[in-house]
Parts: C-alpha cells; structure tokens; sequence
C-alpha cells in the first residue's frame, strides 16, 4: 500500500514590513522622499548609506517615531496606528549612555524590556525570568548580571541594550547602527548574537554606514541617498555603498511623468508620539 505524501504546510510569507511612498519633514525640509520598502519574515535586511542619507529616518518611520507627511507603514499587515501589540517590535537606537548616573544593573535594565508582556505591578513569572535569562545568553552577557551598566564598556552596554530588546520576544528587530564607536571584539559578540537570532528566524533591519563582521549575516541592502531608495537588492560591500556606483538616484519607483500620489493622514506613533525624526539622519 503506499501512502500519500502529506499536504504541503502553508508557509505564511505575507511581509512584515510595508512602507508605501513614504515622506517625512521636519520644518518643512524633506528627510524622506516617497519611500518604499517590504520586508519578508526571517530577512537580515541592512539599510546603508551615506550620514543624512535618511536610513536612520527610515526606521523611525517604520517604528513610529518620525511621523509620516505621506505614505503609509503597515507592520504585519496591520496600519502602523492600528498595531497595537507592542511586544511583537524589538528597537535598539543608537548607542547612549546606558548607566546614566542611574546605579541601575545589567538585570534590571534587560528585564525592564519584559514590561511589554506584563501587567502593571505583577511580580516577575518563570516565563518572564526565563525570557530574561535568554537574553542575557544571546549577548554573552549572563556572567555580568549583576554588575552596574555604568561599570561596562560601551560595547557592553550596547549589548545590554540588545538584550533588553530581546527579552521581550520580539519577532521583529530593528537596530540603528549599533556598531558605530563600538571596538572590533563587541562588533564581533554583537555579530555572533545576530546570528544566532537570525538562526532562531528573527526578522531585523539593521542600520549601518559600514557593516564590518556584520556582513556575512545580511540577505539584503537598501542604499538611502537624499532620503530616496538608491538601491534595493543582493548584499553589497562597504565600499561599494560609498562609492561612485550610486551617484545617481534611481527612480524606478516612480517613473518620469507619473502622478503624485495624494498624501495620506499621519501616523501616530504605537511607541512614543512625541519624537521627532533626527535630521538627515
């Protein structure tokens, strides 16, 4: 007797990113200029390009920190204003003092990202403290819980600020150009992290102006230039981002001729309305 083969499973490739000729200005300058971009489920995707190109813009954007004069962004399907589980998006921005002054420990800091699964005041659950531990173990940084941020490296902290995204579980990481004045050994722990939630299925867009031992990790580049998509396809090295390749903004997203398309209502921001995009970032 032979038997079937079983029913293929239906993979659910829907994107988890869409952006929609986007535009974004501050003080009326132009930051970004109709914008495009969709992001599949398990895709490394790295926005590059020169400082106030608009990558960093185009990540507040998406997460709802930069509100949009046009466009739209939907985050699993949904419109930006209308998501409302925060939990669901990871964001680590651009490395700060994480210590502060504040004699805050690395424990305390990761699991401050737990709130989003929580409800107010209810103590810590084995879910929780195990998400936390998870986190913590990604970044190699389980042997330091107890120390103060402040005592740590800027590397460190750095990777303390990626672990306090991950322990929320998020199934979709953005982080802004989280090498940058990072040494090579934390750009290398910061790699081996990715890596290994890229091996989990994770979906990151990762800003960069170079991407160094991140690389062999990325499945996709975006090149922003004048706050426009340049390029949008197979990796690229560093210096190909930085050099003469793209001198010349490509616009197949809108050929010449085509019709402005009318400019939809802001979005309002699911983390924090009350940011405003970075210039030329």
């Amino acid at each position: 007797m032979i038997t079937p083969d079983p029913a293929p499973t239906h993979v659910d490739d829907s994107p988890v990113v869409e952006v929609r000729d986007a535009s974004v200005s501050l003080g009326g300058r132009p930051i970004l200029r109709r914008v495009d971009l969709t992001v599949h489920p398990g895709e490394f995707v790295a926005l590059m390009g020169a400082n106030g190109s608009g990558k960093s813009t185009v990540v507040r954007t998406i997460t709802g920190l930069a509100p949009l004069t046009g466009g739209e962004v939907r985050l699993f399907g949904t419109p930006l204003d209308r998501l409302h589980d925060r939990h669901r998006l990871g964001f680590v921005p651009q490395r700060v003092g994480v210590g502060g002054g504040v004699p805050a420990s690395v424990w305390e800091v990761v699991a401050s990202g737990r709130l989003t699964r929580r409800r107010w005041l209810r103590p810590f659950n084995a879910a929780d403290r195990a998400a936390i531990r998870s986190a913590l173990e990604v970044v190699g940084l389980s042997h330091r819980v107890r120390d103060g941020v402040a005592t740590l490296s800027g590397g460190q902290q750095q990777r303390v600020m990626i672990a306090r995204a991950l322990a929320s579980e998020p199934e979709l990481l953005f982080l802004d150009e989280p090498t940058a004045g990072v040494d090579l050994p934390n750009q290398v722990a910061l790699a081996d992290a990715l890596r290994l939630l890229k091996e989990r299925g994770a979906t990151i867009v990762l800003v960069a102006h170079e991407l160094g031992p991140l690389a062999p990790l990325v499945d996709r580049a975006v090149v922003m230039r004048d706050g426009r998509v340049a390029y949008d396809g197979a990796p690229l090295a560093d210096h190909e981002v930085h050099g003469p390749l793209f001198g010349e903004i490509h616009t197949h997203h809108h050929p010449e001729g085509e019709p402005a398309k009318p400019h939809r209502p802001q979005v309002a921001s699911p983390l924090d309305p009350r940011e405003t995009p970075e210039a030329g970032r």
